[in-house]
């Protein structure tokens, strides 16, 4: 039958005709060689609240994981995944001092599979979940290892300063004394009519961006991560040395935390205000100036505003949340209440801590401007959101890097804060905030 077509085809048919024959004698041979799916990196952000494993790889695959008791492990089968050197070299990722992991390795399991083991230092809560490629990242793996019994930030609180025994209310479930303090009060001084505040104050420092997250980038290669950090450490330590006040940190370390986790660790502690420390960034070098950002319920106060909340929004993408494990809580939240009362209060935060910041550098805008920023969305709290500088901007970005500067924004803040609560000094503590 082929002998006969042969002789009626021409010789243009006849070239069309073993073409294809020859696509399709090569095609089942061209599958089979395919290439399979590469680990391109591997990193590992440790620290108490949880330890974080990303293998960021460059096609989609699968896996499966189970926990091992007795020693307690963690173990991640990944099938039809090259086994590499990046793989190859995992246990000497692991820091001696990590809170959570005491041993990680990889190695071939059974043809086709890449089995990988971490021995765990205690008994954890693990979240294993892929994230889409986002930011400068491709496909990820996240590994995440929560203690079973992770640090309490309220009794961080308690033993971290004396004078906060009392001076704390205790709600349910949050601490327990046989005796509950009373209701702070304000009155003032036999010498000046200046308010003072009976109780302390908490204020919690949210230093932006973290670990999977850098944040902006400068042109000298700074993250903001690390600049947020670094003025959120030295702002801490001025709040502390303050008679009245303790500040607290959403994160003291190079790790992300979720947006959502930031505002409800707030809330934990009954914080009386949460200031979001960041480092803006710009498409044009020449952009310049410190700014404050709070709330908004009915949409940005200008175009800029508006992309650095949806820019600031998308942290969770880059940073990576396992959304099937999201709390729910605060969107319920935010539902119920209005939230009118507390951004006023947020406004008038803003007001001060802009005077302030215009003492040490350009405004870069005169007012306080408003957007939805996620993380300002305790309804009980007034937020504000701190844009130190530009690190876009080559001169700020030096600025932002010194350690003279970086005191000088600390000392401006606390100047901000301080004058926020003399002019409208803290009422009870909400008992909202037992709930969350």
């Amino acid at each position: 039958m082929f002998k006969g077509t042969h002789q009626r085809l021409g010789r243009r048919e006849l070239l069309r005709f073993a073409g294809a024959a020859l696509i399709l004698s090569v095609s089942p041979l061209a599958g089979a060689v395919a290439r399979l799916p590469s680990v391109l990196a591997v990193r590992i952000w440790p620290s108490a609240d949880y330890t974080r494993v990303t293998l960021e790889y460059d096609a989609p695959l699968k896996y499966t994981h189970f926990v091992i008791e007795n020693p307690d492990r963690l173990v991640v089968d990944i099938e039809g995944v090259e086994f590499n050197s990046v793989l190859e070299g995992l246990a000497n990722k692991v820091a001696a001092d990590d809170p959570n992991i005491k041993v990680l390795r990889a190695g071939r399991f059974k043809p086709g599979v890449v089995r990988l083991v971490m021995e765990l230092k205690s008994k954890v809560s693990p979240q294993v979940f892929t994230l889409a490629p986002a930011g400068e990242y491709g496909h990820r793996l996240v590994l995440d290892v929560y203690p079973l019994n992770p640090p309490d930030p309220l009794m961080a609180l308690l033993e971290g300063r004396k004078d906060a025994v009392e001076a704390l209310p205790l709600e349910d479930g949050l601490a327990k004394t046989e005796k509950t303090p009373e209701a702070p009060s304000v009155h003032a001084s036999k010498k000046s009519a200046t308010p003072i505040v009976d109780r302390l104050v908490t204020v919690t420092l949210d230093p932006g961006h973290g670990g999977e997250d850098p944040g902006a980038i400068g042109k000298g290669g700074s993250y903001e991560k690390n600049v947020t950090l670094e003025v959120a450490r030295r702002l801490k330590a001025r709040i502390d040395a303050q008679p009245n006040m303790r500040a607290v940190l959403t994160r003291d370390g190079d790790f992300f935390v979720p947006l959502h986790m930031r505002v409800q660790k707030a809330r934990r502690i009954q914080s009386d205000l949460f200031l979001s420390i960041h480092a803006d960034a710009w498409i044009k070098p020449d952009a310049r100036g410190s700014s404050v950002f709070v709330l908004s319920e009915r949409g940005a106060s200008s175009t800029q505003a508006r992309l650095l909340a949806q820019r600031e929004n998308e942290s969770d993408l880059v940073g990576g949340v396992n959304i099937g494990a999201k709390d729910l809580f605060l969107a319920r939240t935010l539902l119920d209440l209005s939230q009118t009362a507390t951004i006023n209060d947020s406004l008038r935060l803003g007001k001060y801590l802009l005077g302030e910041l215009g003492t040490i550098n350009t405004l870069h805008k005169n007012h306080v401007e408003q957007a939805g920023f996620a993380v300002l969305k305790a309804p009980d709290i007034p937020s504000a959101l701190i844009e130190t500088a530009f690190i876009s901007n080559p001169e700020e970005e030096r600025r932002l890097n010194d350690d003279a500067y970086q005191e000088k924004l600390a000392e401006a803040i606390v100047r901000g804060v301080r004058q926020y609560f003399i002019k409208h000094p803290p009422g009870p503590k909400s008992r909202l905030a037992a709930f969350s």
